[in-house]
């Protein structure tokens, strides 16, 4: 199959999201739409950001996405005392050339975990920053260029905020999706019990695609078709959130841009050959919501950002 050609449907490609799926599901159990909307980001070529309380499974479904490809996987625990230096590395003098050697720092890797992200200090969250926006970092006047399938899931805890830092509206900016995990089912959660008794499953975990696959599924995500009404239909959801009463800054045209992205890669995750307007308002909260900032009159009556966004999906007329 050629991927340069929108035309012919990525048969191919549909395969290893399968099997890359399958594996995933082989550790973590899910009633909602995280595991989709976690690989639409990744296929997208986004950053995912996973908030939830603790315990429902967020460390674990990152985890499990690094362990299914054979890609270096970096895992980095937040904390106030975190420097920025501690992740992207710091020049060590070397004795014998008698010369300064930069030592890499662990984003420089292919998949990322930055865990608990809120509870470094602004200075460090930065850090990540140009990486996630650029794919490059600049240290000490030098630029570095990231892994082409460079990936970071962040988490955060919603619920604590003693010792937290929250994150800035431009590092919000560049998450292509924020959302939740949510508590499984009894029955599903009496089968993580019984899962776990001897050992975790990700102990018995093995990578089963190659980053050259995933190279290959973004190119065909890129290639699924999108009408030009389905555009317009993105562009006056995200001129909606401008315009909405009750808030003090809408979604930027990288809103946009992001949510035709995740559509495509949701549609080639289901199958089909092109997006359809489904595609579009299931990703709508999950894309746009946590790039918008609410008024403080808006926030004290109780309202959300999702809910806006949903309210905004629901009165602009689908094209047909």
């Amino acid at each position: 199959m050629s991927s340069d050609n929108p035309d012919i449907y990525p048969s191919q490609e549909y395969a290893l999201i399968g099997k890359l799926r399958t594996n995933i599901e082989s550790v973590i159990r899910s009633n909602n739409h995280s595991i989709t909307w976690l690989l639409t980001a990744f296929f997208a070529g986004g950053h995912v950001l996973l908030e939830d309380v603790p315990g429902t499974g967020k460390t674990t479904l990152a985890k499990a996405l690094a362990g299914s490809v054979h890609a270096d996987f970096t895992r980095i625990q937040f904390t106030p005392d975190l420097l920025p230096s501690d992740i992207l590395g710091v020049s060590i003098f070397d004795q014998q050339t008698q010369e300064f050697r930069f030592r890499q720092g662990p984003i420089f890797t292919q998949i990322l975990l930055a865990d608990e992200i809120n509870r470094a200090s602004p200075r460090t969250q930065s850090a990540l920053l140009e990486a996630m926006a650029e794919q490059q970092v600049s240290i000490e006047g030098e630029r570095h260029a990231m892994d082409s399938i460079f990936f970071v899931i962040a988490t955060q805890n919603p619920v604590e905020f003693h010792g937290t830092y929250p994150l800035p509206e431009a590092q919000m900016d560049r998450f292509a999706m924020r959302f939740q995990l949510g508590y499984v089912s009894r029955e599903d959660e009496v089968m993580i019990m019984d899962s776990q008794r001897y050992s975790h499953p990700l102990e018995k975990l093995t990578a089963c695609i190659e980053p050259d696959d995933i190279r290959l599924i973004r190119q065909a995500a890129a290639n699924i078709r999108i009408s030009d009404e389905l555009k317009r239909y993105i562009v006056d959801i995200v001129v909606a959130t401008r315009e909405y009463p009750g808030i003090s800054m809408g979604a930027s045209p990288r809103a946009g841009i992001t949510l035709m992205k995740c559509a495509q890669a949701m549609a080639l995750i289901n199958g089909q050959e092109f997006v359809t307007p489904d595609h579009i308002q299931e990703l709508a909260v999950p894309v746009i919501a946590h790039r918008l900032v609410l008024d403080a009159g808006t926030q004290y009556s109780g309202s959300q950002a999702s809910q806006v966004v949903l309210e905004i999906v629901q009165d602009l007329p689908v094209p047909a």
